[in-house]
């Protein structure tokens, strides 16, 4: 007991026996060794010699700590330890390997402490020495665990990586592209491949590869018996390991691993469906790729690369519909705007070309429309090169014949599909074409094919029965427009002229008609009838009868008009038609018109301008609404006075007002007032509206009477020579000139005309040469004058003034201003 009455804590602890200091120095738990200042070893325990297997004889005075370490802790020791032990004295835990007496190395961890005399000088080195074998193998047990989470990481970032890539790719190609680098981002693999499943071809389709070089790098059926096709039938990922695995169950891959030197092989299956079922999966692709060196997988590393299957297999799933559902509506798109394209033409030839036109280069890269129409047919191609000719025909009659499309089978790279083109069960004509590379053989394109050929199809015969009905309107309407308007008298001259639409639509309703009602009463007659096409022109055919059978002597405009009131009850399709109908009295020189609904005639007397006769106006042929009576007036004629009636189309447009319209039409009847009636209302229609109109236009110019002179003037055009010849010869028949004088004259005067364009205006197309006549009871004279500049006098002589004067009593050249040629032949003298 303790002074203090508690137990003796020191007599407790005391152990029953005492410890034999030699004896904890050599069985000590760490080995012991003592050297001289040049590293001799003069004592050691016997626990390192019992770690090392050395004898105590071999080590005390014949090795040096030094030389019991490895070469490279050798000069650890000299470069480092032993100095660093002089500077302090002493050095701690410092790691190194000694060398064992068979060889072996044994990791230790190492204490030295230098001891001095009293004169400071190196006495004696201790050393304690701690084997960490074990603790080598926890650190490199520690270390590759490190390693394997931070390749786990790494996999796991590159997978994320991919898997966002993948997320982001909206077509199938761009999945590919992302599937085929995650090998070697997550799995650092060499090279890798994938192929996709083409259903439809039942094939496996190459697609990407990091090193096509690598091996067999290209398409196969997915019965094929090489390693990839069988293991995408398979749906199971396949690894192999070595060269005798390979050779074991796929020989063509131990071909490849040979060639190109890879020890390790992957055969990823890219999946959708269910992973824990195999029956419900879907093998969409396979990622092929391996490895230089030989490589075992982990079971983390496996599971890892079979969720990669199953990633990339749901993105290409996705990217599968999304790309499905871009064709459909690309196809939609396509097929909507060719409609239209073809319903913007109307003719049957312009829709085949339009059709080429769309389907080249859009979806193909050649194509041709034959269409049975005519003896020959007609043929549109476009793009190349075209496939053999008698392949084609082949195609063509094989398509014709069993009225269903002729596909392309792929073999040949110019073979092509032909669509028959039908409509009601009957072939219209085949397209044939050629589809690009990317498009063939799907099954979605020949539903797109086949309604395309329907559509056009439709089209074609739309456009068929368009021509049909536009060719029996034309020759109807061609038979219904008066072609045998009065001539030859000269008391009048009629010119008319008949312009269709220039956008070639369907056939109008506008009209011209002239007749004679007694021997001295003219009718002429424009009208214009509501609608188009076929119903259009018999409606106007049927008011040109009954305005003929109305015209009566005793009847007059205003009852006429009143009379086709009367007539649309009984027929429907004239009602709202206009009219302008006049009468002209040709010996009392007298106009009476009546405008139902119609734009006003156009009246030019040979005194004064023109004028626009807006009374004698109502409504239009049927009108039920507002004043029903019908109204004309009457007008006084000078002979040579020109009448001009006319239908809306050559003044109405879109982008002008209508008065601008009638100031438009003054100016030009005006401006044309000399020239000669045989061709005026063409040059009119010309004038006013060009050839490229919406609306058909109809004239019908009326010249009352001989007048008393003509004056005409004509551009430096021969071709103007012969409207003259024909306007002066109604002229010379009007003032009742005998035919050898009226010979004479347009003889004459054609050639004045004629030497006046040649040798006046040679170099001058905008000349111009005037031209009058006048008839007396005994002769007729016909002055030609010009601005041009001649040559001299002798230009003038030649065959022309031969026939100028041995044709005319009397011929007089003046050449001052130009030439001016005057000429007179006396009436009823034979020469």
């Amino acid at each position: 007991m303790s002074e203090s009455g508690g137990p003796d804590v020191t007599q407790e602890l005391r152990l029953p026996w005492d410890d034999d200091p030699e004896e904890l120095y050599e069985h000590a738990p760490c080995g012991y060794l003592t050297s001289l200042p040049d590293g001799t070893v003069v004592r050691v325990n016997q626990t390192f010699l019992t770690w090392t297997g050395y004898a105590r004889s071999d080590l005390i005075g014949h090795r040096r700590f030094r030389d019991l370490l490895t070469p490279g802790d050798q000069i650890y020791h000299e470069t480092h330890y032993a100095p660093l032990l002089v500077m302090q004295g002493e050095v701690h835990e410092i790691a190194l390997e000694v060398v064992r007496a068979d060889g072996r190395r044994v990791p230790v961890l190492v204490n030295s402490v230098l001891e001095r005399n009293q004169g400071g000088a190196p006495r004696l080195i201790r050393t304690m020495i701690f084997n960490a074998s074990e603790r080598r193998g926890y650190e490199k047990e520690l270390l590759a665990a490190r390693h394997t989470a931070e390749a786990a990481e790494r996999r796991i970032r590159a997978l994320q990586r991919i898997v966002a890539d993948l997320a982001a790719a909206p077509s199938e190609a761009e999945v590919a592209e992302a599937v085929v680098r995650a090998p070697e981002a997550a799995f650092e693999a060499t090279s890798s491949s994938i192929y996709l499943v083409d259903a439809e071809r039942d094939q496996l389709v190459a697609v990407a590869s990091t090193d096509p070089t690598t091996g067999n790098w290209d398409d196969m059926p997915r019965s094929s018996a090489r390693a990839v096709a069988e293991v995408a039938r398979r749906g199971d990922l396949h690894v192999v390991g070595d060269l005798a695995d390979a050779a074991e169950h796929f020989p063509d891959l131990a071909e490849t691993m040979t060639r190109s030197g890879r020890q390790t092989v992957v055969l990823l299956p890219l999946t959708t469906g269910p992973a824990d079922e195999q029956p419900g999966i879907t093998v969409l692709g396979l990622l092929a790729f391996s490895f230089a060196r030989r490589r075992v997988l982990t079971d983390g590393e496996l599971r890892m690369i079979r969720l990669l299957g199953q990633q990339a297999g749901q993105a290409l799933d996705r990217a599968r519909l999304y790309d499905e559902l871009g064709r459909r509506e690309e196809r939609a798109s396509f097929l909507a705007a060719t409609t239209r394209a073809l319903e913007a033409e109307h003719r049957l030839l312009q829709r085949s070309r339009r059709l080429v036109e769309r389907v080249v280069p859009e979806i193909a890269d050649w194509a041709t429309v034959r269409l049975h129409v005519g003896p020959a047919g007609l043929r549109e191609d476009a793009g190349g090169p075209a496939p053999a000719e008698d392949l084609l025909d082949a195609r063509i009659a094989e398509a014709t014949r069993s009225v269903t499309p002729v596909f392309a089978t792929g073999g040949d790279r110019l073979d092509c599909t032909v669509l028959p083109l039908t409509a009601s069960g009957k072939v219209l004509g085949t397209l044939s074409l050629r589809m690009a590379a990317d498009r063939r053989g799907a099954e979605a394109e020949r539903a797109f094919l086949a309604d395309l050929a329907d559509r056009a199809g439709l089209a074609l015969e739309n456009a068929r029965l368009y021509e049909q009905e536009r060719a029996i309107a034309r020759s109807l309407q061609r038979s219904l427009l008066a072609t045998d308007v009065p001539a030859g008298d000269p008391r009048f001259a009629l010119e008319t002229h008949y312009q269709a639409a220039g956008r070639d639509l369907e056939v109008g309703g506008d009209w011209f008609d002239a007749f004679l009602i007694t021997g001295r009463k003219l009718a002429v007659v424009v009208g214009d009838v509501v609608g188009r096409g076929l119903e259009a022109a018999s409606t106007m055919g049927q008011l040109r009868s009954a305005i003929r059978a109305l015209a009566t002597s005793d009847n007059g405009p205003a009852r006429l008009l009143e009379g086709l009131d009367r007539f649309c009850q009984r027929v429907e399709s004239a009602r709202m038609a206009t009219v302008v109908y006049a009468e002209i009295d040709l010996d009392g020189c007298e106009l009476v018109y009546a405008c139902a609904g119609h734009l006003p005639p156009l009246l030019h007397q040979p005194a004064g301008p023109a004028e626009f006769l807006l009374r004698g106006r109502s409504g239009p042929i049927g009108t039920r609404a507002g004043d029903r009576r019908r109204t004309e007036h009457r007008v006084t004629l000078t002979p040579g006075s020109r009448l001009l009636l006319y239908t809306d189309g050559l003044i109405e447009r879109r982008d002008r007002p209508v008065d601008r319209g009638f100031e438009v039409l003054g100016r030009e009847f005006s401006r044309l007032r000399g020239a000669p009636l045989k061709g005026l209302a063409a040059a009119l229609a010309d004038t006013m509206v060009g050839r490229e109109h919406g609306d058909d236009v109809c004239l019908l110019c009326l010249t009352l009477g001989a007048e008393e002179r003509l004056e005409r003037t004509l551009g430096a055009d021969p071709l103007q020579i012969a409207l003259l010849r024909s306007d002066m010869r109604a002229w010379l028949l009007g003032h009742g000139v005998d035919t050898a004088c009226l010979n004479a004259v347009l003889l004459a005067c054609s050639e004045a005309v004629a030497d006046a364009i040649e040798h006046g205006y040679r170099d001058d197309p905008f000349g111009v040469v005037d031209v009058s006549a006048t008839v007396t009871a005994d002769a007729v004279e016909i002055r030609v004058a010009d601005h041009g500049s001649w040559r001299g006098p002798e230009q003038a002589r030649g065959s022309g003034r031969r026939l100028i004067e041995e044709s005319m009593d009397e011929v007089l050249f003046d050449r001052g201003d130009g030439t001016t040629v005057t000429m007179r032949r006396r009436r009823g003298h034979a020469r």
